[in-house]
């Protein structure tokens, strides 16, 4: 995947339902949010459900793994992780 500069934005046109737009500017609005933090609020529950959808893949994807099995497998991985991360700094 390319990278793209952390301050380009790209324009999106959604559709939802007037309740859900409703409910979501009074929402931003209870707190002070402005019209601007819109982009902001979905923005951030995109990468929030995103998040929360490749956590259900991989829970899936190791369900069938003895939980010793998989504490050896996280632990492994982090001790390469920060070995390769020393690697780079050092």
């Amino acid at each position: 995947m390319a990278r793209v500069p952390k301050n380009t934005t790209i324009r999106w046109t959604v559709s939802v339902s007037k309740n859900t737009d409703i409910a979501v500017r009074s929402f931003l609005a209870q707190r002070g949010m402005k019209k601007g933090d819109l982009s902001k609020f979905i923005e951030h529950a995109v990468r929030w459900h995103v998040l929360d959808q490749t956590m259900a893949e991989a829970r899936g994807t190791f369900s069938d793994l003895a939980p010793e099995a998989l504490d050896s497998l996280l632990d492994e991985a982090v001790t390469t992780t920060r070995q390769a991360h020393a690697a780079k700094a050092g």
